[in-house]
């Protein structure tokens, strides 16, 4: 167990615990006890535990090898930081956040135990990014306590965290939460509980829609990936994002999503990743996913580039119409204000602008009409146009007039 010093950030200095000590709670913690609160990372695989304390170590070396940091306050931040073996030292917990792996039996287990040891008034929060949050806080006394704090991977860097409020959770504890998050330098965005939240939800067809393209052989992976990059302004392209997320990761939240839709269509899981899976081609971390790898992580092309059928400002506008439409979706249906959905798409997964905003860039009637299109030439539902953004160009509205 790491000792508490005195000392480094400043902050609430509350009592924090986070129950999985892999990379998400990991960093949850560092972010916690860098805003000054006195954190207890658990986890019931000792290993994980250990791997814990050596990650935010390194972590918080790294900033000060940057100066961001002094070394003064990497010990003093580094002591605030409990690695317990005991479930039971949460129970003078503030806050408890679990982050443990996407199983919703697990999860639903661990928050009973949790509650049998925290008092009333800890709040409970989950950092799914899959499951239903209104679900989940129906194993809790309380259930107006629980909430769901969604960090982006990594979290030490990543900006964006996600406020979902279960149907039982009270105002008072969503104001608490998104407070404290906001003082841990984070910025906050609230979603409606629904599949996917906002970012999981609105990202889908940047791979879905890739995906379905290669697999008719209208263009390459690679093909693909240069039309988001050098016509959208994306930081990656989906295929190469794909495989540094990690295909099995990718596809399991694709399907998640789908499922927990009553599998609408637009959601549908593509065979052509999932055979990458079966074959054990995740991607980056395998060596070997839509893309070769070799030592230095550099793209080997060892098969022939097919033929693109569709230039590449028909890719980028096929992809980034089903992105607006997917945006324009989730504003009619209240899963976020128009300001939440942009700002989640542009700090959640580095979009260069918020769709909304980039709709109104293309125009509105562009973007039913390029939807139509696509419905006309498929005939499926996959391709129907959002009524948010249908209603929008009747009335000749843009998303922020």
């Amino acid at each position: 167990m790491a000792g508490k010093s005195s000392g480094g950030s400043s902050g609430p200095n509350l009592k924090i615990a986070v129950i999985g000590a892999g990379a998400m709670g990991s960093g949850i913690a560092q972010v916690a006890a860098m805003a000054g609160n006195e954190v207890n990372v658990y986890d019931s695989y000792p290993n994980a535990v250990s791997r814990s304390r050596d990650s935010i170590l390194d972590s918080l070396n790294k900033f000060a090898v940057k100066g961001k940091l002094s070394d003064q306050e990497v010990k003093a931040t580094f002591g605030k930081i409990y690695f317990i073996d005991q479930l039971e030292s949460i129970k003078d917990s503030d806050l408890v956040i679990e982050a443990i792996i996407e199983d919703v039996g697990e999860k639903k287990n661990i928050f009973e135990k949790i509650d049998s040891l925290v008092g009333d008034s800890t709040i409970i929060a989950s950092n799914t990014s899959s499951f239903s949050i209104t679900e989940l806080a129906k194993t809790v006394r309380n259930s107006e306590r629980f909430i769901g704090i969604h960090f982006f991977n990594p979290p030490v860097l990543m900006k964006l965290v996600e406020i979902i409020p279960a149907l039982q959770t009270s105002d008072e504890n969503i104001r608490k939460v998104t407070d404290l998050i906001e003082s841990w330098g984070k910025i906050t965005v609230q979603a409606k509980d629904t599949p996917g939240f906002i970012v999981n939800r609105i990202a889908r067809p940047y791979y879905s829609e890739a995906l379905r393209i290669a697999e008719e052989q209208l263009a390459s992976p690679e093909q693909i990936d240069n039309a988001m990059k050098e016509l959208g302004g994306f930081r990656m392209g989906p295929f190469e994002l794909m495989d540094f997320i990690g295909n099995d990761i990718n596809e399991v939240v694709t399907r998640s999503v789908w499922t927990a839709m009553h599998y609408e269509p637009r959601y549908k899981p593509s065979l052509l990743q999932e055979n990458l899976v079966r074959a054990g081609w995740t991607g980056r971390k395998s060596g070997r996913g839509f893309y070769n790898y070799d030592s230095n992580n550099t793209v080997i092309k060892d098969e022939k580039s097919a033929a693109s059928i569709l230039n590449e400002k028909q890719i980028c506008d096929r992809i980034l119409t089903m992105l607006i439409n997917e945006a324009a979706d989730a504003l009619y249906y209240g899963i976020a204000t128009r300001e939440d959905i942009d700002k989640a798409m542009t700090l959640g997964v580095n979009y260069p602008k918020g769709l909304l905003k980039w709709g109104d860039e293309i125009g509105v009637s562009t973007c039913v009409k390029n939807m139509d299109t696509l419905h006309d030439r498929y005939k499926e539902e996959r391709y129907r146009c959002s009524i948010g953004l249908r209603m929008r160009a009747e009335s000749q509205q843009s998303f922020y007039s």
